[in-house]
């Protein structure tokens, strides 16, 4: 029978369903306060049902004739066979579960290209990862927290990595639709078959049928990436720090841009970098994938096309159902905070459940194991525990602990106002950042400022110099109070060069800058855009830019990363505008000048509270 419905979340309640003709179970999942909990009849290890096997899809991306099976593994409580329990799953998908190739920048892309210019031919990485011919168990990741509480839990590789056939795409249609046909599986829709290449079947009689995805990274994108699917018995998601865009995660606004340590990577590296696939097909995949992800990726322009439009889940959102608990880090300088943020806000136009968390920290960090379980009781088990009434957004800030974070009915916040402010002064020492003040008077607004090009120098060493001529830097008066930031910055810039093309790239920071290392000390947030798209409709996907004219001004305008962070009374609010960000962009010959027009650039920051907020903590009298 289906799996019931409870709506006492408060009570204790046991949960269970028996197959047909099986002898009814005396064991289910137990909730208390809205969770599924710890059931000692299901946490004794040593009885679990553990089991591997391969799941036919409905693609066959390397090249064989063949629908393509990708490799699953299970782990159940002993029930699902002993008392004919059947139990939800929570499922996740990785390429990485049989190895990686390591971090070598030599087989990375080279960084020394001139913006619009031709990158110099990639070394690709060899094939270096060993190929495991067998491996039943992919992971125990999941396992001991949500195994004692009832469920079964399924790993499966991506196409193309361990002992699942095909291609890797990275990002391509076939990573939607191997956990599509994994969950299919489950819900009696695919077929399943105990070996690799073999004809006998195996069947999920165990599983209801409601399936969970969660995991981080690549590991996060992949409950996306199925969701879009809209296949029938996901229920829920809870993607942590995923990447929503393949083209977002190694561009930004036209412009070639690296993730967070990783210089030079691109699409076609992190296929070599999964790749551990069947030795048997790994000529064609080169052949009919990767050469043809070097050949579309665009790292002359790094306008958008087609390809990277594909990878874009942005673009096959409408097919989300599952219910979304979105989880990221302010401060994810690999997969930034728009991935989380683009999506949620799509989701909550359409309808879908949806809660976020974001926290403080860097890479990775899911919610708290309470609320992740008490999104999968409601949505998965079925249990009415008032989830969807609880707070939309859930902001660690600085310095909590995370598993304690601050509700919020909505991010951003809802009382979060743009408030313009605009430079001016001599940007080479630190000039002056004012709410608004017209530019006739002579004071912000009012000249130009000029930057000379030198990709050496890293952004922490230009915010911290007393001068520089490699970057222009604006700030406000010390603030009075704490000043609260919630949502998305965005600057306006006019702006030449006296080359066809040049980085630009944008920062906001609090001074003064002390270098202490705390995440949330100094950086605020970044940007990047490149000023040859400036004439594109839409500068966060355009497929098309123009060389510069020398000594010509475009006007751009484009948003930094979002954030939440709270600006401490003493700090000051700086703008800091500069070419080449060592760490992300690539390295031109150093000697491009840009020239800044201050009478139309402008930064506009989401403040809590509005105008009348900063004004009062700069001392600002609400009339001026």
């Amino acid at each position: 029978m289906d799996q019931p419905r409870f709506a006492a979340p408060a009570a204790a309640l046991l949960a269970f369903a028996i197959l047909p003709g099986a002898v009814a179970a005396q064991t289910g999942l137990v909730i208390e306060d809205g969770q599924a909990q710890i059931v000692p009849a299901f946490a004794d290890s040593s009885t679990w049902v553990r089991h591997d096997l391969w799941v036919e899809t409905e693609f066959d991306s390397d090249g064989d004739g063949r629908p393509d099976r990708v490799h699953v593994d299970v782990t159940r409580p002993a029930q699902t066979e002993s008392e004919g329990l059947r139990v939800p799953v929570i499922y996740e998908t990785s390429p990485y579960y049989s190895g990686v190739a390591g971090i070598d920048f030599a087989h990375f892309w080279d960084l020394r290209q001139e913006v619009g210019g031709e990158p110099r031919r990639r070394d690709p990485f060899p094939p270096t990862i060993r190929h495991i011919p067998s491996q039943p168990r992919i992971s125990n990741s999941h396992v001991a927290t949500w195994v004692p509480r009832g469920f079964a839990v399924v790993h499966s590789q991506s196409p193309g990595t361990g002992q699942s056939q095909g291609c890797p795409t990275v990002g391509g249609a076939n990573e939607s639709l191997a956990p599509k046909a994994v969950i299919d599986w489950l819900n009696g829709r695919a077929r399943g078959f105990a070996s690799v290449d073999g004809d006998e079947e195996v069947e999920a009689s165990w599983a209801t049928g409601k399936v969970g995805m969660t995991g981080t990274s690549y590991n996060g994108t992949l409950p996306l990436a199925a969701a879009t699917t809209g296949v029938d018995g996901l229920e829920a998601i809870i993607p942590v720090a995923p990447n929503t865009s393949y083209y977002h995660y190694y561009r930004s606004n036209g412009l070639v841009r690296a993730p967070g340590g990783y210089p030079g990577e691109d699409v076609d590296v992190l296929f070599d970098f999964i790749f551990s696939g069947f030795p048997e097909v790994r000529d064609y995949c080169l052949a009919n994938v990767r050469d043809e992800m070097t050949a579309q990726l665009d790292r002359v322009t790094g306008d958008y096309n087609d390809f990277w439009a594909g990878r874009d889940y942005l673009n096959h959102v409408d097919g989300v159902r599952a219910a979304t608990l979105m989880s990221h880090a302010f401060n994810d300088w690999n997969v930034m905070p728009e991935h989380s943020y683009r999506i949620s806000m799509a989701l909550r136009e359409r309808g879908v459940p949806l809660q976020i968390f974001y926290h403080q920290g860097g890479h990775g960090g899911p919610p708290p194991l309470e609320r992740m379980n008490r999104w999968f009781t409601r949505y998965v088990v079925g249990v009415e525990n008032g989830v969807e009434d609880d707070p939309a957004a859930w902001i660690v800030r600085e310095g909590d602990d995370p598993r304690e974070p601050t509700p919020c009915p909505s991010y951003p916040h809802p009382e979060a106002e743009s408030v313009t402010l605009r430079p001016g002064g001599d940007g080479h020492w630190t000039g002056t950042l004012s709410v608004d003040v017209p530019a006739t008077t002579g004071g912000a607004g009012h000249g130009t400022g000029t930057i000379v090009d030198n990709f050496s120098f890293a952004g922490d060493q230009l915010a911290a110099a007393e001068w520089s001529n490699h970057r222009l830097l604006y700030a406000t008066p010390e603030l009075r109070e704490d000043v609260h930031l919630s949502g998305v910055a965005t600057v306006r810039v006019r702006v030449s060069a006296d080359a066809p093309a040049a980085n630009l790239s944008v920062w906001l920071v609090s001074l003064p800058w002390t270098g202490s290392g705390e995440i949330n000390d100094n950086l605020i947030t970044k940007g990047w855009a490149d000023p040859s798209n400036a004439g594109a409709e839409e500068i966060a996907s355009p497929r098309t830019g123009t060389s510069l004219t020398p000594g010509e001004f475009v006007e751009m305008e484009f948003s930094l990363q979002p954030d939440d962070q709270v600006i401490p009374a003493g700090a000051r609010i700086g703008l800091m505008v500069f070419s080449s960000d060592r760490d992300f962009t690539l390295h031109p010959d150093p000697g491009t000048v840009l020239t800044v027009d201050l009478g139309e650039t402008h930064l506009s920051l989401p403040v809590v509270g509005g105008a009348a907020a900063l004004r009062r903590a700069l001392g600002v009298p609400a009339s001026q």
